[in-house]
């Protein structure tokens, strides 16, 4: 049976709050999360996008603290990913 089913898009604009920004134990920590669930997530910043569940994607986005970025998972648990990893990359630490 191949039926057709809408996805859940869901997009959120965050600040980036870790003092490191999203490099090295924020940025495990982030992928970690992103691959608990299911739905496709990428994260972009400026003109650059980055599968969220790839750590050396992540670290290449060079995303500092106070920077903004966008999180966008689509898929049945999009919206619960989005919040799940706003409210992670938005932490101070």
């Amino acid at each position: 049976m191949n039926t057709m089913e809408e996805l859940l898009m869901v997009e959120r604009e965050t600040t980036v709050g870790p003092e490191e920004g999203l490099h090295a134990r924020p940025a495990a920590r982030f992928v970690h999360t992103a691959k608990q669930f299911s739905s496709r997530i990428t994260v972009s910043k400026d003109d650059r996008e980055a599968n969220a569940k790839s750590p050396m994607k992540i670290m290449s986005l060079g995303a500092k603290k106070g920077e903004k970025v966008f999180i966008r998972a689509e898929g049945d648990d999009a919206e619960e990913a989005v919040e799940a990893l706003a409210t992670l990359i938005s932490a101070r630490g």
